[in-house]
């Protein structure tokens, strides 16, 4: 199981999000330590009552993993997540390539459908919409990225002998989808290279508009669900889990306990886990990057 570190989500409406740290700064010492990729989310039009109410900050996570990729060498580069339907699928087709290119194949697109709608309404985008636009999506990024001339006929827009150079490095670039429905499910099952299953406490779900998970158990009837809808292309899923326990900060608290959490989500079949970064000051999360390597990743 391989692990990436999310750049830390900040709260609320005071402060900065970069407080946690410079970007640059966080990635090398990721990269130095042995962690294996890096990531962003995004809310590019949240409201300011979401934000005081438990919402949080973010970059433009294509432009902060360009960013990362100009100051590392081997860190996988992901969106967890991009919200899909928010953009027309040609400039998010060629925002991806983009940094794909200039990492060398590093870029991963991690995607969902989002569920905040005043953040649809403020980008133009009809929340109803939302997976018919998703499913477009799904059938234009890997056209654009082929470098060939297509021909396509979207909701909104309309592509005729369209083509997108240059090409990126991977064909086509991964994606992983994240969510816990049913429709998700298969999604994944016959369209992306990856899944991302959502974790949480109860109370979460409704807000997000998802079935709910609230521990590595309940991961495991999804899981079989997407083993019986994938058939043979299952073994070349990646499964991707995030660790939620705030508690895994104090790195040297209940080791033995993360370290056997850990092994029971590898054994499930997870390949990657993500893990935020402690939502404070630097240089606290700089201090985390390191502290877990040396604890969970050079054993």
């Amino acid at each position: 199981m391989k692990f990436i570190f999310q750049y830390p989500d900040f709260n609320g409406l005071e402060g900065d999000m970069l407080d946690a740290g410079p970007v640059s700064e966080l990635a090398i010492l990721a990269e130095a330590h042995g962690w294996d990729g890096f990531s962003f989310t995004e809310h590019p039009a949240p409201t300011a009552k979401w934000l005081s109410t438990g919402g949080h900050q973010s970059l433009d996570p294509f432009v902060a993993l360009a960013h990362v990729a100009a100051v590392t060498s081997r860190l996988k580069l992901l969106t967890y997540l991009a919200v899909l339907p928010y953009r027309n699928p040609l400039s998010l087709a060629k925002s991806a390539a983009t940094v794909d290119k200039l990492s060398n194949g590093r870029f991963i697109l991690g995607v969902g459908t989002g569920y905040l709608k005043a953040e649809y309404f403020a980008l133009g985008v009809d929340f109803e919409e939302r997976n018919v636009l998703f499913d477009e999506a799904l059938d234009v990024l890997p056209l654009h990225w082929a470098g060939e001339p297509f021909d396509y006929q979207g909701t909104h827009f309309s592509c005729r002998d369209t083509i997108g150079l240059p090409r990126p490095v991977q064909q086509p670039i991964p994606i992983w989808i994240g969510g816990n429905a049913s429709l998700t499910i298969r999604r994944v099952a016959e369209r992306a290279q990856g899944w991302m299953p959502l974790i949480g406490p109860e109370g979460m779900f409704s807000t997000v508009r998802s079935p709910s998970m609230t521990s590595v158990d309940d991961v495991v009837d999804r899981l079989n669900m997407l083993k019986r809808l994938a058939g043979d292309r299952f073994t070349n899923l990646d499964i991707v889990l995030s660790y939620s326990d705030s508690s895994i900060y104090e790195t040297s608290v209940e080791v033995e306990r993360h370290r056997d959490t850990l092994g029971r989500i590898a054994e499930l079949g997870a390949t990657w886990m993500v893990l935020s970064g402690p939502r404070g000051p630097h240089p606290m999360a700089a201090n985390f990057i390191g502290e877990f390597a040396q604890t969970y990743l050079s054993s």
